[in-house]
């Protein structure tokens, strides 16, 4: 029995299992895009990771988000958190209205969808989600259970990955998509590759690598920028923070100014009550004299408790700037944990980079030396040529010789030469 209870308790959380699930799943899609086209290229309707995405981005949406109140309360949906946006952000208005003025979307789910996709267009839905998750306790925890991707530490890392998706260029035609049907399935196939393929040493590999190593500096550089606005922040929050320990510091002081008036009125207070002897006139008088006390006491209780409650609202306040430095360092130590994996991949690929270029380059040297060999080859070939014509033309020369032996039988008429040879040959033959 006690096993069985062990075995309970180290049964993992489901609700952080599915948290985990899409965080993974969302960062394999997000690295497909980022992958799959360089920077110069335009993605549409019809690239299968894109469609992936925002099939993914929706199910981030929806986790743990609250059901309907009764049979008869509204049902709440993703656009109506989306349209919070436009109050947090004047920007988003005009963002907002075009989705709404659409005609080719009617319901609510259609509505989010084409916000999401003319957001992602507009290289902005990185920053607006980062606004809901800084307003996540007015905003976000009405429409969500406690647990879900959004209200927790995953939801930093969604709008993470969505910073490295404004260096693509997305072009997409909501009027001509069915926004308001629900989405497909994944077709997982495409995230799963094998790491012992091998890839072709040419001039394109070298141009892909270049155009993969520019996606990634101007990834680098966005999240520059966003630690800097980041930095901006905490250090605008240390301000407000600091200006907030010096208020609760003076109110501290002004309670303790008015806990000790009050403690001395107290003493004054049983001192009079113990000079008393007795007499109904003293007595008059010390009540007499009470009575004006008494008053000051309950005007400085009521001090006090204005104090109190100013106190403790300066408390919350404090907490409130406290927590939301905390959250605003966790998203600094995100970004900078982000570049630094920006770096080590950009350095990567510029070290494969060079190795394709010195094997380029070994390659050039290669056939340099053929173009050489070939060279000399053909220079060889041109010479034997020659040799064979004057071969040719002695050939030649030697058969006009013997045509003239033929045609002419004095060998007194012959040539020089060719007397010659014939008396060395009428020599031999009478040797």
């Amino acid at each position: 029995m006690m096993s069985m209870l062990d075995g309970s308790h180290l049964e993992p959380d489901p609700v952080q299992v599915e948290r985990t699930n899409l965080v993974h799943v969302f960062r394999l899609v997000v690295r497909q895009l980022l992958d799959a086209f360089p920077s110069g290229k335009t993605l549409d309707e019809e690239h299968a990771p894109l469609r992936h995405f925002f099939l993914v981005l929706e199910h981030i949406l929806k986790h743990g988000l609250r059901p309907r109140k009764g049979l008869l309360g509204p049902k709440r949906e993703i656009w109506d958190i989306l349209q919070q946006v436009e109050r947090l952000c004047p920007t988003a208005q005009d963002l907002t209205t075009s989705i709404r003025d659409l005609p080719t979307v009617r319901s609510a789910e259609g509505r989010a969808r084409a916000w999401l996709r003319l957001a992602l267009m507009q290289k902005k839905l990185a920053d607006y989600l980062w606004i809901l998750l800084e307003n996540r306790e007015t905003v976000l925890l009405p429409f969500f259970r406690p647990g879900a991707l959004l209200l927790s530490e995953e939801g930093a890392v969604i709008a993470g990955l969505l910073v490295g998706l404004n260096c693509l260029d997305v072009n997409l035609c909501l009027k001509e998509e069915d926004l308001d049907k629900a989405e497909g399935v994944i077709d997982f196939s495409l995230y799963f590759r094998e790491t012992d393929q091998e890839n072709p040493v040419n001039e394109d590999s070298s141009n892909a690598e270049n155009t993969n190593v520019a996606a990634v500096l101007d990834q680098k550089n966005y999240l520059e920028e966003l630690n800097r606005h980041l930095t901006a922040t905490v250090q605008n929050l240390q301000t407000r923070l600091e200006s907030v320990t010096a208020t609760h510091a003076l109110t501290i002081e002004d309670l303790e100014v008015t806990r000790s008036q009050v403690k001395r009125l107290q003493e004054e207070i049983e001192e009079l009550k113990g000079n008393k002897d007795g007499n109904k006139v003293a007595d008059d008088f010390v009540m007499v004299q009470t009575e004006p006390e008494k008053e000051t006491i309950n005007s400085h209780d009521d001090a006090i408790a204005q104090l109190k409650l100013l106190l403790a609202e300066e408390k919350n306040r404090r907490l409130d700037l406290e927590r939301e430095l905390e959250i605003q360092a966790g998203l600094r130590a995100e970004a900078e944990m982000a570049l630094k994996l920006v770096e080590r991949d950009t350095h990567e690929k510029q070290d494969s980079l060079m190795a394709l270029r010195k094997q380029l380059d070994d390659v050039k040297k290669i056939n340099l030396e053929l173009y050489k060999q070939l060279q000399e080859c053909e220079i060889e070939l041109v010479e034997r040529g020659r040799l064979v014509e004057k071969l040719e033309d002695h050939a030649a020369h030697i058969a006009q010789v013997l045509a003239g032996l033929g045609a002419n039988p004095n060998p007194a008429i012959l040539p020089v030469d060719d007397t010659e040879d014939c008396s060395q040959q009428n020599g031999s033959t009478s040797g």
